[in-house]
């Protein structure tokens, strides 16, 4: 059968067109499959990022440094973050070993073994940069007890009978009581009381709460009570307390530590934070924070005046402080 020529060029055209819907239907379809293929990878990425273990010691200062970091690293890098308490010793193989992340305050002076092992030596934990306050670790008492007793306003006003009969408790007997606080604090009391010749005796409190407690009562009856504690601290807003001058600090006075020799002041030390040496592999992000997460004495004072004298909770002061200055958190963000 014959066919019209104009009517097989329009069957022809026909077909063509056909072709051309076709293939740009074919074209079309990976599109949107890559579309929600990049979709899910973003998906997955944001659903891997690693659980941050963060680590709490037994005083306020690193509760409320933990608070601050916990509340960036969740709301503005969105990670979740676990919080666990470790004494500041137990603290350094838990990092080493990467079951902890990082601990935001380290006072260098009762560190210095750890330092040469994990961060000098084996590498497996990171120095993290300093956490901006200075703290001092001390030797205090009431300042009201220097107006009877002015030599007790240095170390060789302890060395008598006659003071140690002013501290002394149904617990020391003869000997004055000098109260500690929790046992796994860096203290080089017994040494420093043994080495100068004082009749004083540690009586371990067991806490900073404790002491606190301890000298709260003290306080309100204006009774002898001789304690270690640092700064800084909201104690040193709330009581008028002196500090006991000691023998100067002196680094050769301290590398007799290990052999019971130190008898002298502790030294200022430059609190510094420590990192698993994992974490800038495995969390960039979160190690940039942590590493530029700085602020002064006087911010973290106030965080813990906050918490010990106003009666905030540790998140709350912790917020109130990310509140107010979100000009210097923001720019320890990667």
């Amino acid at each position: 059968m014959k066919i019209n020529w104009k009517l097989g060029s329009w069957l022809l055209l026909l077909l063509a067109g056909l072709l051309l819907v076709a293939c740009g239907s074919d074209d079309a379809e990976p599109a949107a499959e890559t579309d929600d293929a990049s979709t899910s990878e973003e998906s997955t990425s944001a659903e891997e990022k690693m659980t941050l273990i963060l680590i709490e010691n037994s005083w306020s200062a690193s509760e409320l440094n933990v608070a601050v970091a916990k509340n960036l690293l969740e709301n503005e890098l969105g990670y979740t973050v676990e919080v666990i308490s470790l004494d500041e010793n137990a603290q350094w193989p838990a990092l080493a070993a990467g079951d902890a992340h990082a601990s935001l305050e380290v006072w260098p002076s009762g560190h210095a073994a750890n330092v040469a092992e994990y961060i000098d030596g084996a590498g497996t934990v990171e120095n993290g940069g300093q956490l901006g306050p200075v703290g001092r670790i001390g030797w205090y008492m009431p300042s009201y007890l220097l107006e009877s007793n002015p030599e007790l306003a240095t170390w060789e006003g302890f060395t008598s009978a006659d003071a140690a009969a002013l501290f002394a408790t149904a617990e020391t007997g003869d000997a004055g009581q000098f109260l500690g606080g929790d046992p796994s604090f860096v203290q080089y009391d017994s040494d420093i009381i043994a080495n100068l010749g004082m009749p004083f005796e540690v009586v371990f409190a067991g806490s900073e709460e404790a002491i606190l407690a301890q000298l709260d009562t003290a306080y309100s009856r204006e009774e002898p009570v001789l304690f270690y504690f640092w700064t800084p601290h909201s104690i040193h807003a709330k009581y008028d307390l002196a500090r006991v001058e000691l023998p100067a600090y002196s680094d050769d006075c301290y590398a007799t530590a290990d052999s019971g020799g130190v008898d002298c002041d502790y030294p200022g030390d430059d609190l510094f934070k420590i990192f698993w040496s994992g974490l800038a592999e495995a969390a960039p992000d979160a190690h940039t924070l942590l590493s530029n997460m700085s602020y002064s004495t006087e911010a973290q004072i106030d965080m813990i005046a906050a918490v010990e004298i106003d009666g905030q909770s540790v998140e709350d002061a912790a917020q109130a402080w990310i509140d107010a200055n979100e000009d210097v958190w923001r720019a320890w963000l990667p």
